[in-house]
């Protein structure tokens, strides 16, 4: 974690990237440097983080892109994997709900390698993947320090992980403990399976030598996924959801995300009136817009061959956007609770000379997944499917097939003066919240950006490892605000300093003359690496 006042907004002009490591952002930018574009960049700074930040994300996640081409045109990809055939509620007979840790939890196809397959596909790549994922492997063979965060995380949830079976204590704590700030940690294991990768193709994931082990070592832990499953999964490619606001266009991942909900926060807020960036107006105005769209969120969001709403009818709607915006009252909070969503995730972006814009997340839900670390590739599984409800029907209930409600959502913005932005974070709950602070202080008050990203910020909703529904606000507002909510009757909670507990943010900028813009978080252990 970096002090907030010592970054500053970086710039470059030919090539831009931003990641939640810097050992990623150094990765990304290298293969710029070497002729890559913008979503090469990103692969390798995909790859990268799930070997530097294995805490957060990993090959055995998901992941979603949006796309901003130097035409204008705005495309996505969805790298999410579906519940295994055997994943049924027969199968979790006797519990009350999926687990959160384990091989039941282990229950649907990781997406990650098809997303990365899908957005090479579609950029017409000119490096060889080997180049792609060279500095990912150099660092899984070398090792890598261990950062704050990661020791924390992992002191914190070693008990639970440590038990469970596969190779996760053999990694993670080769000493006999959890690994500590700066120790180094080395995965040859994961190395050899990015290598083999490179050698087979990223379709050797779900069918060939490389799945062959997946599933065998899926099957030895006692995960549902099967051979069959993961032959059958391949990336889509579902339009991004868009709004218009007063001076820009936005556009975020299509269902089963949460896009939804963080367009619509954005297009509830345009409609109310505030001042100043972060006086109450501002911070009431979007706390209240965040439940009005988690409350429309937790009922229609989630894999649309099971949901019939029309999102983008309501996003295109300026009269159903107008309605919904006058349930806000500008003086008092609306009761809340509601159910949090969990989830950690890592954001990162690029942009490179030709005007390619990347905003891009992959995540295996929480800490280092289901716990699940395969013995013959060294992949960390994702619990992404213990969202599920064990339930007939309903929301998000659990189907063979079916792709989990997910809180992940890269999010993109086109001005009307030429600027295109890439942004995004990890936090689960927290995700729209902080797209929707970053975002409407630069876009809307005219911060800085690197400013935008470490103000201090707010979060309605769990933070790690508890239920709290709390607001929950880091210390740096002005100190009537605090009061001020309050007495609006928010159930403000004051957690201190700056605190990863409120993502990990970024931003990029590509303004209409090719200038870039880049910032990271403080709370995070990240850089922007520019040319």
């Amino acid at each position: 974690m970096t002090q907030p006042g010592t970054l500053a907004t970086v710039t470059g002009s030919q090539g831009m990237v931003t990641a939640p490591h810097y050992l990623a952002a150094q990765a990304g930018l290298a293969v710029l440097e070497d002729g890559g574009n913008a979503v090469e960049a990103t692969v390798a700074v995909a790859a990268c983080l799930a070997v530097v930040y294995p805490h957060m994300t990993g090959i055995g996640g998901d992941g979603f892109w949006v796309i901003h081409e130097p035409d204008g045109a705005v495309h996505g990809i969805h790298g999410c994997g579906g519940a295994a055939a055997a994943a049924t509620i027969d199968l979790y007979a006797g519990l009350e709900a999926v687990p959160f840790r384990g091989p039941l939890a282990a229950n649907t196809v990781a997406g990650t390698i098809s997303g990365w397959k899908a957005a090479l596909e579609s950029a017409g790549a000119a490096l060889p993947l080997s180049r792609l994922l060279r500095d990912a492997i150099g660092h899984a063979e070398a090792g890598v320090a261990v950062t704050a965060g990661h020791a924390a995380i992992a002191a914190a949830k070693g008990p639970e992980l440590r038990m469970q079976p596969g190779v996760y204590a053999t990694i993670f704590e080769p000493a006999g403990r959890p690994l500590h700030e700066g120790d180094v940690l080395r995965q040859p294991v994961l190395a050899q399976t990015l290598r083999r990768l490179c050698d087979e193709g990223l379709e050797s994931f779900y069918s060939g030598p490389l799945a062959d082990d997946i599933a065998a070592d899926l099957a030895l832990l006692g995960s549902p996924v099967s051979a069959d499953d993961l032959s059958v999964h391949m990336a889509t490619r579902p339009v991004p959801l868009t709004t218009r606001l007063r001076d820009c266009q936005l556009w975020n991942s299509a269902p089963p995300t949460q896009g939804f909900a963080s367009l619509l926060i954005l297009a509830l807020f345009d409609r109310l009136t505030a001042n100043a960036g972060d006086g109450f107006d501002h911070v009431h105005g979007l706390i209240e817009a965040t439940k009005q769209a988690f409350l429309l969120r937790d009922i229609h969001v989630g894999d649309p061959l099971y949901h019939d709403f029309d999102w983008q009818g309501l996003l295109s709607d300026p009269a159903a956007l107008d309605e919904l915006a006058e349930r806000i009252d500008p003086a008092n909070a609306l009761p809340w609770p509601q159910p949090p969503q969990w989830g950690d995730t890592c954001w990162f972006g690029a942009a490179d000379e030709q005007g390619r814009v990347v905003s891009a997340i992959q995540s295996t839900y929480f800490e280092f997944g289901s716990g699940l670390v395969l013995p013959k590739t060294g992949i960390t599984w994702q619990n992404r499917g213990s969202s599920f409800r064990l339930a007939e029907s309903g929301w998000n209930a659990l189907r063979p097939g079916r792709k989990p409600f997910h809180t992940l959502n890269p999010a993109l913005a086109r001005f009307d003066d030429g600027r295109v932005m890439a942004y995004g974070t990890m936090g689960g709950e927290g995700q729209p919240q902080t797209q929707a602070a970053l975002f409407s202080r630069y876009a809307r008050f005219g911060t800085d950006l690197q400013a935008a990203i470490s103000a201090p910020r707010w979060l309605l909703g769990r933070t790690w490892g508890e239920q709290s529904t709390t607001l929950k606000l880091e210390d740096g507002f002005d100190p009537g605000l605090y009061a001020a909510l309050a007495a609006a009757g928010h159930d403000v909670e004051r957690i201190g300093p700056v605190t990863a507990t409120m993502g990990h943010a970024g931003a990029i900028v590509r303004h209409g003359d090719g200038r870039l813009e880049g910032a990271t978080d403080p709370r995070s252990d990240g850089g922007v690496a520019a040319w």
